[in-house]
């Protein structure tokens, strides 16, 4: 039965990758980080970095940070 006709079995295989291939691509269209349901996201990240205009001061010499420490007189082994 279906060896007699195999131009349409070739259609029928040629519509069932399409809507294979229509699916796949929907659902990667979701699954993509430029959806819109990640717009609150992308709005409050943009708000946060607008709301800070100069990087935070850290005092080097603060009660409990480490001193740097100078350059020995042979390199390092790390």
């Amino acid at each position: 039965m279906l060896a007699d006709r195999p131009v349409g079995l070739l259609a029928g295989a040629a519509v069932a990758a399409a809507l294979l291939l229509a699916t796949l691509l929907a659902l990667r269209s979701r699954a993509l980080p430029g959806a819109p349901r990640s717009g609150r996201l992308a709005t409050a990240l943009r708000a946060r970095a607008r709301g800070r205009r100069v990087p935070r001061q850290v005092d080097p010499a603060a009660a409990g940070r480490p001193r740097p420490r100078a350059p020995g007189l042979r390199p390092s082994a790390a």
